[in-house]
């Protein structure tokens, strides 16, 4: 296989703006399928979308593998979901992924979901490719779209295409490189007609292939000349520079209608020519005898073997690890060592994925995407031939938002709802599953009301375990809002060796507050405190903060100056030390005026305007800020805050609000002092459980 035509991307975007239909176009023109399907509306539901929960609600929860060939390149292809709540599955995909799609609704433009994905793409730095998607929908705006691109993600966006009418007169698209049009026939779209320009849009598509010429021009000195001198600027250098800007974090934007069968073939060619091969991404391990040591790893198949392990499926035939190879070859039925864990392991079978259908493989090599059947490992492993060889940085996975308590209806079900958490715990690292120490009951966490929902479904049908949900739980912080001077003695001394523990300095609220904030500076002088016990202080803050004594929620926002202190020679101990960090902190924290905080979510709702006041007058209701509030095309974007705890059934409430016409996503933006009121009754509530259980 020749590296420089390999292509592996992801395909990502915003809810709705058509990726799925997007991959089931390009796995019907590459031949890889025969039939179209749609997302939604009977038939056998989109290939990629290959559970039954996804073919009812229409939406994409887990990210699918394809591979394919277009025009001699093979292309291997993830098509991701797009609601948050799935996020890991788009951190993971772009993770191992050279190149990307950023699929945009012609008419939604750059929606909330699209900047989490932005984000995403900028973290593993993955050049892509822009489409705007639904250029047959009413309102359709190609031009807004590349404006918001600009404003809202800061992204160097510039048309590539022009449009051949919009909305439902939308007939095709005219390549501004080539200046000749496409129009797509056939019974699906298949045919390619190429023709010249219509004469009503010829100007404009000058106009527009000048600009796209001039901002290609900062990546290339000879094309900036060419254009200050007034020359034509040949072709070939236009296809290598736009590909030097795609590698340089450039977005040309294309454009058709998926559904429709139009547009979706020149974004094929476009992948090929711009998006880069295994080869063009440089990668670097780190050594794991020497962190800092960065090792490059090259896309080469003679070199020792370097995979990475990204994501987790387990289904009837045993565990499915998909994984990425960065370098060297894999051969079924040799073993290979776990970085992590250190254990030989044997590659008894290797697949290529096509969705969920599997086709079995002897060898892969460097730059591939494939699967490895049996293995033991977790998300984010790398393998390599040897011991100690190469680890690679992990992904990025958020902290859950949201916890709710299970139990299953049937005494019988219990052994069968546990096997199912703990599999998809280990399928997903952003579901989280402990079990709560006072109450003993199960609490399963994730990203938000979806998220645990579709779990709780799967396990009904995949293990036939029906299952009682407990009221969602909100996971709350504690803070401290004033500084405290403290002084603590911690003595035992009693006959035979005692304990002995002296310290004095001051807790303080930090500026900024973020999920586990907590800093601790010693400023002890002239060995007032010995220096092997300051370690023990910091442990012993470190490890009451789980529970904060207001209504045992972590403590986030502290910090610990420890000034001076005492010890005996004979009496302190690391243990001294490190009970009278945990007894201070229980005396002391309470006379900083802590308060409780809580996660409050960006909310971005749409409905239509007609609904906007009842909308924004419950979004308020809910104890929620107003960001913004536009109006687009007869549609209402609102963004605001509001509070995680105000949030439960909310996709019920909107939808009876707006006639089933409102969506809206969320994510975690900050935590916020909760009003005393609230706080009040969190508090009360706490105790009353306590007393219950007693």
């Amino acid at each position: 296989m020749n590296l420089e035509n390999v292509r592996n991307i992801g395909i990502s975007a915003h809810i709705d703006s058509g990726k799925t239909t997007l991959s089931e176009r390009i796995l019907f023109y590459a031949g890889r399928i025969h039939k179209i399907e749609d997302v939604r509306g009977g038939g056998d539901g989109a290939t990629m979308d290959h559970m039954d929960l996804e073919k009812e609600r229409g939406i994409t929860i887990t990210s699918a593998a394809t591979s394919l060939t277009w025009k001699d390149h093979a292309i291997n292809l993830i098509d991701t979901p797009g609601h948050v709540d799935f996020t890991v599955e788009v951190e993971r995909s772009l993770r191992v992924l050279d190149g990307a799609v950023l699929v945009l609704c012609s008419v939604g433009g750059v929606q909330s979901q699209s900047i989490t994905v932005d984000r995403q793409m900028k973290r593993y730095q993955v050049p892509r490719l822009a489409f705007i998607n639904k250029m047959d929908r009413t309102g359709a705006n190609p031009f807004r779209v590349v404006e918001q691109l600009r404003e809202k993600l800061g992204a160097e966006a510039f048309m590539m295409q022009y449009p051949i009418g919009a909305e439902e007169n939308f007939e095709g698209v005219v390549d501004l490189i080539e200046m000749v049009s496409y129009r797509f026939s056939g019974s699906e779209g298949q045919d390619v007609d190429t023709g010249e320009i219509p004469a009503d849009i010829l100007e404009e598509c000058q106009a527009q292939r000048q600009h796209m010429l001039e901002q290609l021009s900062m990546y290339s000195d000879d094309m900036m000349e060419l254009l200050l001198s007034e020359e034509e600027v040949p072709k070939e250098m236009i296809y290598k520079v736009t590909r030097d800007a795609v590698l340089g974090g450039a977005t040309p934007v294309y454009m058709g209608t998926a559904f429709k069968n139009k547009g979706v073939q020149p974004l094929l060619d476009a992948i090929n020519e711009y998006l880069p091969s295994p080869l063009d991404r440089d990668i670097y391990g780190r050594d794991p005898k020497d962190e800092e040591k960065k090792i490059a790893l090259k896309p080469d198949p003679t070199e020792p073997f370097v995979g990475m392990g990204f994501k987790i499926v387990d289904d009837p035939f045993g565990q499915l690890t998909f994984m990425r190879i960065y370098q060297g070859t894999i051969e079924k039925g040799e073993a290979y060592v776990n970085q992590r864990t250190g254990r030989n392991e044997r590659f008894s079978r290797i697949v290529r994925m096509h969705s969920d259908k599997r086709e079995e493989i002897d060898s892969a090599g460097a730059g591939d995407i494939i699967a490895v059947m049996g293995i033991d490992a977790a998300s984010g492993d790398t393998y390599g031939n040897q011991r100690d060889q190469c680890s690679l940085e992990s992904m990025f996975i958020p902290d859950p938002v949201i916890k709710i308590a299970v139990s299953p209806k049937s005494r019988g079900d219990g052994d069968k709802m546990s096997k199912a958490l703990q599999r998809f715990r280990k399928e997903d690292p952003t579901f989280r599953v402990m079990t709560d120490e006072e109450t003993n009951e199960i609490l399963i966490s994730g990203m938000g009301e979806l998220h645990l929902e579709v779990y709780i479904e799967r396990i009904k049908r995949e293990y036939d375990v029906e299952i009682e949900v407990g009221a969602p739980k909100v996971s709350y912080r504690e803070s401290p809002t004033r500084e405290v001077e403290f002084n603590y003695k911690h003595k035992k001394q009693t006959g035979g060796s005692g304990q002995y523990a002296h310290i004095v300095g001051k807790l303080s609220p930090l500026d900024s507050i973020s999920e586990d904030s907590f800093e601790f500076e010693e400023h002890i002088v002239s060995g007032r405190i010995p220096k092997q016990y300051i370690p023990a202080v910091e442990k012993g803050f470190r490890d009451i903060l789980g529970k904060g004594p207001l209504a045992e929620y972590p403590v986030v926002g502290t910090r610990i100056d420890l000034n001076d202190g005492s010890y005996h020679d004979v009496d302190s101990s690391e243990k001294a030390f490190y009970t009278a960090a945990q007894g201070c902190f229980r005396e002391y924290f309470k006379q900083a005026a802590p308060k409780l905080l809580e996660p409050i979510m960006k909310v971005e709702i749409e409905c239509p305007e007609d609904f906007q006041g009842t909308v924004v007058g419950d979004v308020i209701r809910r104890r929620g800020i107003m960001s913004s509030n536009d109006i687009v095309d007869g549609n209402s974007v609102i963004i605001a805050e509001v509070p995680l705890a105000e949030t439960f059934g909310y996709a019920t409430d909107l939808r009876s609000m707006t006639q089933g016409q409102g969506t809206f996503t969320m994510e975690l933006a900050t935590y916020r002092e909760t009003p005393s009121n609230v706080q009040e009754e969190i508090i009360d509530m706490k105790r009353k459980e306590k007393e219950a259980k007693k």
